[in-house]
This record gives structure tokens, C-alpha cells and sequence, in this order.
């Protein structure tokens, strides 16, 4: 028969529930349940299986509106459409919960260094799980990653960082097909502001940094692998994690060869002053890191408190342990080093990271322009030998 709102009304209740076709539309039917209850469905061949998708209830929906979305429905699956499988991807997809520990173990533990995969797990911890966790991985919305985002505004950098490891997180998930090609959520969602913090000491302060490091090393209040790690990251640039997990096995004359840093492999020139502090420092039999820790085989892990107290005493409240990288960055641009030769030394992937720096050498280079200028002027000042002039011959 054809289904109308009239029909199904008087169609009767039954001890199970049975199917009524439409007349009409092929593969358009109401299921009518022992309870009383009639919903609206159509079914269909995807490959060799047939399925059944539930339209809607009727009551809910006329006969009419179900009809017109039955041939909607129908129209897509003539064009390779599998509504239903579809709809079952859905409902069984996994969720953010599931998708973060999949992430965490089976990329981040395997495809990025121990201290990147660290962050990630404190940012899922702290931030994507308790506010994405309980949903599927195909519903979250750009809504979702906007709203997300903005109710972090109080710590900007952070909810910058969030949305860096969401991108990567829907990105693998693709990958995995998880969710369809180009879907991820956080495309175009606008990151906040970030003023970089570069901070370098001037000439005067390091003077002061130098007189507090000799007065702690001297009088034992902090011990000498604290000295020396600070002394260390001033005279070679390198990053705070390189210095404190340096093995002695990397120590080498005039560099230091570590096998794996934020860059990768990486050959550090090492300055004679460098050198003979390292010289200098106790070793602990069996111990094959420089900066020895508390532990009998172990680095020493934590540097902020003992930085902490020095550079206060010393008045520099505002200076990061990182900053004294960014000393050495503006020494070096200062002196005139080129930023191809500063990119090398300091391991950056790129020189636009190395050209961050690049305005300190404003002054060497306002120098070198001086220069010229005074040569060119003295030879246009009165009383400067001219040209000789030309003498007409006849």
C-alpha cells in the first residue's frame, strides 16, 4: 500500500512487530512494534549486504516528510553512498579518551624525544581530556576546538600549546582514518598573540653573574656541577638539556659530540675556557654523566631552584636560565659573527630562527657605515687633494 499518514495510523498491533512496504517508493517501509510504536525506514543493498536505516518515528514525522527523505536517502546510496554503515562508523567510533592514549603511545612514545612526548602527556592530562575526552573523534567541531581555546585565555601561551597538540592529534588521526581526509577541527581556529621573550644580559650583569658564581663556588652554598652547568651554558650557547645530560663519552678537545639533541646528531665547538672547566669537575665511579646529580648514577634534574637563588642574589630576578642562550646569541651578533656561521653553532634547524637575533649587530653595523662615510667625506672636505685636470695638448 501506499503509506499515508491515514494508513499507518490504522495500521494493528501484533504479537511481534512487522514490516509494511510503500507502494510508491522501492526500499521505503514502516516497522510497526507490539508496543505500538511505527517507525519509519528504508532498506538497501551496499555490495552484497543488505541494510536498514531508521528514518524516524512516525507521529514525529508525517509519511510524507519520511518519504521525501527515504528518496533522498535512496538517491545517495545509488550513488555509492552507505548511509547506514555510515551511521554505524559513528556510533562506534572511538572516543577523544581513546584517540589521546592511542596518540600518546603509538606516536608520541615512538616519534618524538622523551621531553616533547613529557609535554604532550601534561597537556592531554591537564586540558584535552577533561574537556574533549567523552566525545567521539568524528563529532568534535571547530566550535568545539574554538571553545576549547578561548576558555584557556587566561593563559594564552598555553591554550596556543593545546591547540598545537590537538592539530597534531587530528592530523595522525586521519592517518588512521579515523576521520575523513581534511577534516581536522583546528584548521583556521587563530592561535593568541605571543610576544617572544628575549632577554640578554648586558656586560654589566654578566659581570655581576660572574662575581656570584665565584662567591657560591667558593663558599659551598651551591655545588660546583651548578656552577659549572651555568658557566658551561653561558660560554656555548647550548641548551640547557645538552649541558645537564653532556656524558663524558661526548667531551672531546675542541667539541662536544652529541648523538642526539632537539636538532638531532650535533658537533658543538667547545672554547678552551669551556674546556678547562670541564676539565676541572669531579667524576662519580660509574657515573658517566658531567653534571652529576644526587643519585650515584644519575644527572642532576633540577637546575631552576639552585638558578633561583643565584640569580637573585646576584639581581637578576627576571632572567631565565634559556636567556643566557640568548646572552651568548647577542655576544656572538655583536662581535660580528654572520648568522650562517651563529645558525651552526647554536643547532638551530633554521636560520630564520638564527635571524631572530640579527638587530643586535645593529651596532657593528652602524660602525662599519660610519667608517665609510668618514672616508668619503674627508675626501670632499676643502684643501683634500682633487682630481688632477685634464691638459688640452695641441
Amino acid at each position: 500500500m501506499k503509506l499515508t499518514k491515514r494508513s499507518v495510523d490504522a495500521m494493528e498491533t501484533l504479537d511481534k512487530d512487522y514490516l509494511v512496504w510503500d507502494a510508491d517508493v522501492t526500499g521505503f517501509g514502516v516497522r510497526v512494534y507490539p508496543s505500538g510504536k511505527k517507525t519509519y525506514l528504508i532498506q538497501y543493498r551496499a555490495g552484497r549486504r543488505t541494510r536498514r536505516l531508521t528514518i524516524g518515528q512516525h507521529g514525529v514525522l508525517t509519511a510524507d516528510q519520511a518519504r521525501r527523505e527515504a528518496k533522498r536517502l535512496i538517491g545517495d546510496v545509488a550513488r555509492g553512498a552507505d548511509p547506514s554503515g555510515e551511521k554505524q562508523k559513528r556510533l562506534q567510533a572511538p572516543t577523544i579518551a581513546a584517540l589521546c592514549d592511542r596518540f600518546l603511545t603509538e606516536y608520541a612514545d615512538q616519534h618524538c624525544k622523551p621531553s616533547t612526548a613529557r609535554t604532550y602527556r601534561t597537556i592531554v592530562r591537564n586540558h584535552i581530556r577533561p574537556k574533549l575526552g567523552a566525545m567521539a573523534i568524528t563529532e568534535v567541531m571547530r566550535t568545539d576546538i574554538v571553545n576549547l581555546h578561548y576558555s584557556m585565555r587566561e593563559t594564552p601561551y598555553q591554550a596556543n600549546r593545546t591547540l598545537s597538540v590537538l592539530s597534531k592529534m587530528f592530523n595522525v588521526a586521519e592517518d588512521w582514518d579515523l576521520r575523513p581526509e581534511g577534516s581536522n577541527p583546528t584548521r583556521r581556529v587563530k592561535k593568541n598573540r605571543e610576544e617572544e621573550k628575549k632577554r640578554y644580559l648586558t656586560d654589566q650583569e654578566q659581570f655581576r653573574l660572574g662575581q656570584v658564581l665565584s662567591e657560591v663556588a667558593v663558599e659551598g652554598s651551591e655545588t660546583i656541577h651548578v656552577v659549572s652547568a651555568i658557566m658551561l651554558l653561558l660560554l656555548t650557547g647550548c641548551r640547557l638539556g645538552e649541558i645537564v645530560t653532556l656524558k663524558w663519552e661526548y667531551v672531546h678537545s675542541h667539541h662536544l659530540d652529541l648523538p642526539d639533541s632537539k636538532t638531532g646528531r650535533r658537533r658543538i665547538p667547545l672554547p678552551r675556557e669551556a674546556y678547562d672547566i670541564l676539565m676541572t669537575l669531579p667524576r662519580r665511579e660509574g657515573n658517566p654523566y658531567v653534571i652529576l646529580g644526587k643519585t650515584d648514577d644519575g644527572y642532576l634534574t633540577d637546575l631552576e631552584r639552585p638558578w633561583r637563588r643565584i640569580r637573585s642574589r646576584a639581581g637578576l630576578d627576571d632572567v631565565r636560565i634559556h636567556d643566557l642562550r640568548h646572552t651568548y646569541a647577542s655576544v656572538a651578533m655583536k662581535d660580528g659573527i654572520d648568522p650562517f656561521t651563529l645558525k651552526e653553532i647554536l643547532g638551530h634547524r633554521n636560520l630564520q630562527t638564527t635571524l631572530r637575533y640579527a638587530h643586535l649587530a645593529d651596532d657593528a653595523v652602524q660602525r662599519a657605515a660610519g667608517s665609510v662615510a668618514s672616508r668619503v667625506a674627508a675626501s670632499l672636505r676643502p684643501g683634500a687633494p682633487s682630481h688632477p685636470q685634464l691638459r688640452v695638448v695641441r
